[in-house]
């Protein structure tokens, strides 16, 4: 009987006194298919084909965060020093009546009998002095949004303003003085101080990351760099970290991005109990500035006379001096080229006059900051509007530009007035819980033996909000074209 032999084949095997490689001295795998001889190499190092994956950090670099013990956070804001409507309508421009309609009772609040005043339809412009608000001329009463003016030079406000008799709307109106006459009893109007009253609600932020217990004693070592800038080894709770900075992220990108639902409608979010909070871009949109389409790198100048449109805008505002910008790269490139334009190359050599004859300024073109008119800006990529996992997919937003300012409001806690920053993050804070950050162990995983099932859960929760002051200051640069 012939024995067939499908083993090894042992007797073409010479052993050797060391662990060198001869060509005599090995198994292959037709020799030995139940294991292998030489294992493959593994990198215990990851490789970082991503770079940094947090897209976090904004509102570190531009505002504070501060714990409050209420649920929601009230807020109260100045109003204009002075008188101005962009919208009134000149109901009758006879000689009679001379009649301004300001659009509501409110704004006829703040007007008195002696102010004087601009009114003015395009570039036809009228001075007048208020002269009743109950009546007119012709003893006709007034209605709740009518005031009857007297106007400085001509008898009718038609004889001053070109082509004007009666219901013109889109008109605009502001109080420059006034004028009354020797001995008059009395003069003058108390305006009280206007001011605005938002708020804000915190919102629950929650998350989690789950293994099982076989998992757990199995220990697999991983060599890693983590977003913050440490090294070293992890074993299975690598996925825990970065759940967390998963997490952390969240947390910035919420106060970014939040909206507000109070409503009620079935089938939305505040129908079902989920009222929302207002984050950056929704209070930028509802407070603030919009600037659609902006191509501050086209030639000719063009770029840089839209920039001068959000200046001009600036001005009607806050005129806050420093100012941040936070852009995505095709926008950042743009202004580079903007401010890179305004250097002049002459056939005798290179120009540096607007960079103090400084070469090396002068060839960087990747300008950090410059200043325009009376304003600095401050600029840098925000990697948020870059990244192709977060607005980066979406590219709507081409950047932000924030007031490197403070704003001074009583602090309940301190018992005193404070300054904080226009931006900042208010958290849910006691005695008892601090909410800003909480974590915490459940399940049958080292000694937590809180539940049957075997397995261990790291749970993670935040409640906050953003405080956005002083909204009209801030620029949202949107894009509207595919």
């Amino acid at each position: 009987m012939a024995i067939s032999n499908t083993g090894a084949v042992l007797n073409t095997l010479t052993p050797r006194p060391t662990q060198g490689l001869f060509g005599d001295n090995y198994l292959s795998l037709a020799d030995m298919d139940f294991t292998k001889q030489f294992l493959p190499d593994v990198y215990e190092k990851e490789v970082e084909r991503f770079g940094n994956r947090t897209v976090s950090g904004f509102l570190r670099m531009v505002g504070a965060e501060m714990p409050m013990s209420s649920d929601q956070v009230v807020w109260s804001e100045q109003g204009r020093l002075h008188v101005a409507f962009d919208d009134v309508a000149i109901a009758d421009a006879t000689v009679t009546t001379n009649i301004v309609d300001v659009q509501s009772a409110d704004n006829k609040g703040l007007l008195g009998v002696g102010m004087t005043v601009i009114i003015a339809s395009g570039f036809n412009v009228v001075k007048a002095r208020v002269a009743s608000l109950d009546v007119d001329g012709g003893g006709n009463a007034l209605s709740a949004t009518e005031v009857q003016v007297n106007p400085y030079g001509a008898a009718t406000l038609s004889g001053l303003l070109s082509g004007i008799n009666t219901s013109v709307s889109g008109a605009k109106l502001f109080v420059y003085g006034s004028e009354f006459k020797k001995g008059s009893a009395d003069g003058g109007k108390s305006v009280d101080a206007q001011f605005t009253s938002f708020s804000n609600k915190p919102i629950i932020l929650r998350d989690k990351y789950t293994v099982n217990g076989s998992d757990t004693a199995q220990i697999g070592w991983v060599e890693v760099t983590s977003e913050n800038g440490a090294s070293g080894y992890l074993w299975y709770l690598k996925s825990e970290h970065e759940a967390r900075l998963r997490f952390e992220d969240q947390l910035e990108m919420a106060m970014v991005e939040a909206v507000k639902d109070t409503g009620n409608a079935t089938g939305s979010a505040g129908g079902a109990g989920f009222a929302g909070s207002e984050g950056l871009f929704e209070a930028v949109e509802t407070r603030g500035i919009i600037y659609n389409d902006a191509n501050f790198g086209a030639a000719s100048g063009a770029g840089l006379a839209e920039f001068d449109d959000i200046l001009a805008e600036l001005d009607k505002q806050g005129a806050i001096e420093e100012n941040m910008l936070f852009l995505d790269r095709a926008t950042s490139l743009s202004i580079d080229n903007m401010l890179a334009a305004q250097n002049s190359y002459g056939t005798g050599g290179t120009s540096y006059g607007v960079f103090n004859n400084s070469e090396d300024m002068a060839l960087n073109l990747g300008f950090s900051g410059f200043r325009r008119g009376s304003y600095d800006f401050y600029k840098t990529d925000w990697k948020y509007l870059n990244d192709s996992t977060t607005r980066g997919l979406i590219d709507d937003i081409d950047g932000i530009i924030v007031p490197a300012g403070t704003s001074t409001v009583y602090d309940q806690n301190l018992g005193k007035n404070i300054a904080r920053p226009f931006l900042h993050i208010r958290y849910r804070a006691s005695e008892a819980d601090d909410r800003k950050m909480k974590s915490w162990i459940t399940g049958s995983v080292g000694g937590n033996y809180t539940s049957a099932a075997d397995e261990m859960n790291v749970h993670f929760l935040s409640e906050r909000a953003l405080c956005v002051q002083a909204a009209n200051n801030f620029v949202l640069l949107k894009s509207t074209q595919a």
